[in-house]
């Protein structure tokens, strides 16, 4: 039995599809408000609880073989913030399962996760990597990069998408090994079921380092037209999107991300999402929608 934590969020219903898929059982930690129904439909066993309340996590975790938590206040609000649900929340669930006996933690970080980082989301992620090194479980930490999913149709997808220009921090040429996040539920689920990464630390990214020139061109070649970019400086507002993902923006600016997925790609047996794939998805989906 595994246990997913952030089972209705994005990333978290791929790992349990793939689990499921593989015929392994799944209990997943939902609130009763939440929208968690089609989780059950498919097959996976609810337990009902909160990070905030480590008394529900206790009883979550027990007959628990392996868990495996996505679970972030990034796209949350009200009570859950990054001190609530990625600091003390995260820590009280490594505590709990420990507790009870879980014999291995797999724990969805991300790149640049340190003590020192101005980010309170990666010092967050950094303290819940420590709380489990020191446990007596095994474990591993997957530290994906910046994911395609999110922020790539925030920035580009939807504005290209609606003709509109598309707005970019600086110079836009930074490199990061934007990763899709189909491919980290793939490493979240070998981490959870097989042993080669016990006690591991893995930076994850897609196959190659792109900037958000080549994401702006890899649309205009998708879609076959000319892309506007409207260039702001660091520190200017973009109206157009979430506060977020401009300070996302801004601090994707300061430094490279390549990481080189050749090795781990081929140990994990995983073939990584690339650019071009990715937008040819993204396009596909979005004409379907349109009548």
């Amino acid at each position: 039995m595994i246990l997913v934590v952030g089972a209705t969020g994005e990333l978290g219903s791929l790992i349990i599809r793939k689990l499921l898929d593989k015929g392994v059982a799944v209990r997943v930690l939902v609130r009763s408000a939440s929208n968690y129904e089609v989780l059950v439909e498919v097959g996976a066993e609810p337990a009902f609880g909160d990070l905030k309340n480590p008394s529900s996590l206790e009883a979550a975790c027990l007959g628990v073989d392996a868990v495996v938590t996505t679970a972030t206040a990034t796209a949350r609000g009200g009570d859950d913030t990054i001190e609530s649900v990625d600091l003390k929340g995260n820590r009280n669930l490594v505590r709990a399962a420990d507790k009870a006996g879980v014999g291995r933690f797999v724990f969805v970080s991300a790149l640049g996760a340190s003590s020192d980082s101005q980010m309170p989301l990666l010092r967050a992620k950094a303290t819940t990597e420590e709380e489990l090194r020191h446990s007596s479980m095994s474990w591993t930490i997957l530290q994906p990069d910046v994911f395609m999913d999110r922020l790539v149709p925030l920035v580009v997808g939807v504005p290209v998408l609606e003709d509109r220009p598309v707005t970019l921090v600086g110079e836009g040429s930074r490199c990061h090994s934007f990763v899709a996040m189909r491919d980290v539920a793939a490493y979240a689920v070998v981490a959870a079921t097989r042993h080669e990464s016990e006690s591991r630390t893995l930076a994850v990214g897609g196959p190659e380092p792109v900037s958000w020139r080549d994401i702006v061109h890899a649309f205009s070649h998708e879609l076959g037209k000319e892309v506007p970019i409207h260039m702001v400086d660091v520190g200017e507002s973009i109206p157009t999107l979430p506060e977020f993902a401009t300070s996302l923006l801004v601090a994707l600016e300061t430094y490279d991300s390549p990481l080189d997925m050749t090795e781990l790609a081929r140990m994990y047996g995983i073939t990584p999402t690339n650019l071009a794939a990715f937008v040819h998805d993204f396009a596909a989906a979005h004409h379907a929608k349109v009548p």
